[in-house]
């Protein structure tokens, strides 16, 4: 038998990426089904996704860590945003505690996806040293996250080739930057930029985050409260307690927000105007977006260091619209000029669904843009996939953990009614609306490719940690959209 006429491996669930989402899709399969073959594969060469790739300085979770980790793997301490590198480590230690490292196949980068009803089984096809190869599985789980790994959201700046200084983005940091003195410009306002401002502030000679317009930018404690005040309580309590906790207050401040908006406006406005003082900063001018508050998402800064780091004077905010760049810097429209030796272009993500897996189902291609996601986890009429993607409101562990749950739920409910395969059929009824309702820059751009959601449930996305909960955790898998051969 030739190599090629060897038969395919197959195995019962493939798990596609080996970041925070597919770390804990591997260990769930493993503790609840160790009787299932499973298999990882991983792009890069590395484990850790988001939390490898990204290197710039600072770079932090904009989540509270006690529902940012696992729920069955508790964070071990009580740092609110941690660290990038902090992450990572729990990260790797959680794949090490549960043997998962083994399942991980590292620079398999998966390009296609082919389901064959008659087969029940997905026919992947990825390549590995620069070989094309195939595997087959019964599931086909997507956890890759849903931004471009390759790429970040990059505009063309007029004059932009005529910059004497470095230009970086932060999704590709140099490792030997040197800014230590120099002047940099800081382009955006959203998490990067925030982040990147007061972390590199200390070290350049001065820091300007040039932006369009202005993000609501909000306070927290570096350490979580709750979890100081009870240093002393057993973690098997503790972590519960604060967990719970926050997820309490992250829904309960989200639904008074969009419920309230002018009051979230005024409330945030006050916060902000308190920080600003002695700055000269005016808060209508750069910290009034023209939206209201989780329209977008909001910023958090820890122990207020994006703030500190504008009193101290090291560091500015211009909100204006860019001219051009020249040899020195940026000329605004207003007709200033930022000097800069180093300009950073923190001008965010490029959405890419599915990890830009082209799939199809009996020969047929899979158009995202005409399905409908069923609980924001699965697509209509194609089967046995499951994705991952979290919350734009809340923490991403919070929804890949309920997706966990879910796929271990039905890998049980197959088994039990010796069913081999799931789909959710779409009910022509249901209206169409945007997968997000959410006016960030880098979903707006990419909404003509990413599935609908729909105006009721189980097709609706309600953003809700406590109603998925509900949905995904308990409710019935039969539930009279899904198909079961």
């Amino acid at each position: 038998m030739t190599p090629s006429d060897a038969p395919l491996e197959d195995v019962d669930v493939l798990v596609v990426g080996a970041g925070l989402s597919g770390i804990g899709a591997a260990c769930q399969l493993v503790t609840r089904h160790p009787g299932k073959s499973v298999a990882v594969l991983e792009a890069r060469a590395t484990s850790g996704g988001t939390w490898d790739l990204f290197r710039y300085p600072g770079i932090r979770s904009d989540s509270d860590m006690f529902t940012f980790g696992f729920r069955w793997r508790p964070w071990p301490s009580d740092t609110a945003l941690a660290d990038g590198h902090l992450i990572l480590d729990y990260l790797r230690t959680v794949a090490r505690e549960h043997d998962v490292e083994r399942l991980i196949r590292y620079d398999h980068r998966v390009t296609e996806a082919s389901w064959s009803s008659a087969e029940q089984r997905w026919t992947v096809t990825y390549t590995h040293d620069g070989v094309e190869k195939q595997i087959r599985c019964g599931l086909l789980w997507g956890c890759s996250g849903y931004y471009d790994y390759e790429q970040g959201h990059a505009p063309v700046f007029p004059g932009a080739e005529d910059f004497e200084g470095e230009i970086v983005h932060p999704q590709f940091w140099p490792e030997d930057l040197d800014y230590a003195g120099k002047k940099v410009v800081v382009i955006g306002s959203g998490a990067t930029a925030v982040t990147l401002v007061p972390a590199m502030a200390p070290t350049a000679g001065h820091v300007t985050m040039l932006q369009r317009s202005p993000t609501y930018v909000l306070s927290r404690p570096g350490r979580d409260p709750w979890g100081k005040a009870l240093a002393r309580v057993p973690q098997k309590l503790r972590f519960p307690l604060v967990r719970w906790k926050n997820i309490l207050v992250q829904v309960g401040s989200y639904q008074l927000f969009q419920r309230r908006p002018e009051w979230g406006r005024r409330l945030i406005r006050t916060a902000t105007e308190q920080q600003l003082q002695g700055t000269g900063l005016d808060v209508d001018t750069h910290f009034k977006p023209d939206y209201d508050p989780w329209d977008q998402r909001l910023c958090f800064v820890p122990d207020s260091d994006l703030f500190k780091a504008l009193r101290s004077g090291k560091a500015d905010v211009v909100t204006e619209h860019i001219d051009t760049f020249d040899a020195t810097g940026i000329r605004l429209r207003s007709g200033e000029h930022l000097d800069a030796d180093v300009i950073v272009t923190a001008t965010g993500l490029k959405l890419k669904a599915f990890g830009g897996i082209t799939m199809t189902v009996d020969g047929a291609e899979v158009k995202a843009h005409e399905t409908m996601a069923y609980k924001a986890l699965m697509l209509s009429g194609v089967p046995n996939f499951v994705f991952t993607i979290g919350y734009t409101n809340a923490s991403w562990t919070l929804k890949a953990d309920l997706v966990s749950d879910y796929v271990c739920r039905m890998l049980s409910y197959l088994d039990e009614h010796g069913r081999t395969s799931f789909t959710a059929q779409r009910d022509p009824e249901v209206g169409e609306r945007p997968f997000m309702d959410f006016r960030s820059g880098y979903v707006l751009r990419a909404l003509d490719h990413l599935p609908r959601q729909g105006d009721r449930a189980p097709w609706m996305l309600k953003q809700n940690y406590l109603t998925d909960l509900r949905t995904i955790r308990h409710d019935d898998l039969d539930d009279g959209v899904l198909a079961f051969r």
